[in-house]
């Protein structure tokens, strides 16, 4: 994801010495060197993954890269519920479908998706595909995320190799993609091979949501090539630093505002989703 928070590491190198500290805490995995790393030759070795560390903060835990942009994060009292509107706004495919079957998130950040996903569908089979595996041991130590079960499974794998498996072809009925690094400098995969690859897998119905950056060269390359690769794409407005999700429509579908909203009123009751907000911002793409 795209929001900006200062690096606590810097925020406490440049706190005064006397100042009372915030009440923030930073942890990081003991990822950085195998066990067997040579003492002698320290320089030449090189991390695959970007160190994962966390910080808190009124209440909210955080996921980072070693960088000041937040992958994800969790209120502690509510640790099934999407923290920040970006999140919620990836759940807008529950518009067009209130009893999913399978739904996949790309990118697991602090399994927010996929924790609310599991609690709120119940006879939907959720899947997670996630690269860096210290991502996945950190969301199970400290992101609530349940152990895998019948409906819940967690892959460590490249989301690429995912959706290019022919087993995975019309098995989807949501597919909700975040995938950045630590550079944060756009999605990891964004080309219409790609969003081909998830279109595939989607069922004839199904919808894919994309987190984008509104004001980064890669938002308008990612919409090229999703409009390549599906019959319909709607972006939502801009929320927290450049934050544009993007709804992707396998089948093409006339946007009806009114029944729209009836369906928000009753995703707002059931799980508090602000999805009234969601109608109003697919009323004011139909009409740019």
């Amino acid at each position: 994801m795209l929001i900006k928070r200062k690096s606590i590491e810097k925020e406490e190198s440049s706190r005064p010495a006397r100042q009372p500290a915030v009440k923030t805490a930073v942890r990081k995995l003991a990822q950085d060197e195998p066990k067997d790393k040579p003492k002698d030759k320290p320089a030449k070795y090189k991390p695959k993954f970007a160190p994962v560390t966390l910080s808190e903060q009124d209440g909210v835990r955080y996921l980072h890269f070693g960088t000041e942009w937040v992958q994800g994060a969790m209120r502690i009292r509510k640790p099934d519920w999407p923290e920040l509107e970006y999140a919620q706004q990836m759940m807008a495919w529950m518009l067009w479908n209130a009893a999913p079957r399978a739904v996949a998130q790309l990118g697991l950040g602090t399994a927010t998706l996929t924790k609310f996903c599991y609690r709120t569908f119940p006879d939907a089979q959720v899947t997670a595909v996630e690269l860096n595996p210290h991502v996945i041991t950190i969301c199970h130590a400290m992101f609530k995320l349940p152990p895998d079960d019948t409906r819940l499974h967690v892959l460590e794998m490249d989301a690429l190799d995912f959706v290019d498996d022919p087993a995975r072809r019309n098995t989807l009925d949501a597919l909700q993609v975040d995938l950045y690094d630590a550079t944060a400098r756009g999605p990891v995969l964004d080309s219409a091979e790609f969003y081909s690859a998830c279109a595939a897998c989607l069922t004839d119905d199904g919808i894919m949501t994309v987190n984008l950056f509104g004001d980064h060269p890669s938002y308008a390359k990612n919409l090229k090539a999703m409009k390549f690769a599906f019959a319909q794409v709607v972006s939502l407005p801009e929320v927290h630093d450049g934050n544009v999700v993007a709804l992707a429509f396998k089948r093409a579908r006339a946007l009806d505002i009114p029944a729209l909203e009836a369906r928000a009123a009753e995703i707002h009751a059931q799980t508090k989703l602000p999805a009234k907000s969601w109608v109003k911002g697919l009323a004011a793409a139909t009409k740019t």
